[in-house]
């Protein structure tokens, strides 16, 4: 599980990271980090899909939002009886768990 969220986490944080620094034109003496390579980069893509390079970071943002919660998905799902046992320390038994242990306690 820790692999499959570092294989998840690690190209979305660069991606992050590339788009920040290219976007503010923070190069740091690299030509990948110039404004001019993230236009470039937006171009060539926007080319390729037929889609104006203006409209394609919102597409992967969306697409990074919705690969985080199929993500988060996953792992709530494999993670489900420590969720459940937080849950119930944290805010008690529900009802109807108190309802059957009352009902045995008070069995003759």
């Amino acid at each position: 599980m820790k692999w499959f969220l570092i294989l998840w986490a690690g190209p979305v944080a660069l991606l992050g990271a590339w788009y920040v620094l290219s976007l503010h034109d923070m190069s740091f003496g690299f030509f990948m980090l110039t404004r001019q390579t993230h236009d470039l980069v937006f171009e060539i893509y926007g080319n390729i899909l037929g889609i104006a390079p203006d409209k394609l970071p919102a597409l992967v943002a969306r697409a990074i939002a919705i690969d985080s919660l199929i993500v988060m998905g996953i792992v709530a799902l494999r993670k489900r009886r420590q969720i459940i046992a937080w849950f119930r320390a944290r805010y008690g038994a529900p009802v109807s768990d108190l309802a059957k242990d009352a009902s045995l306690s008070s069995a003759p």
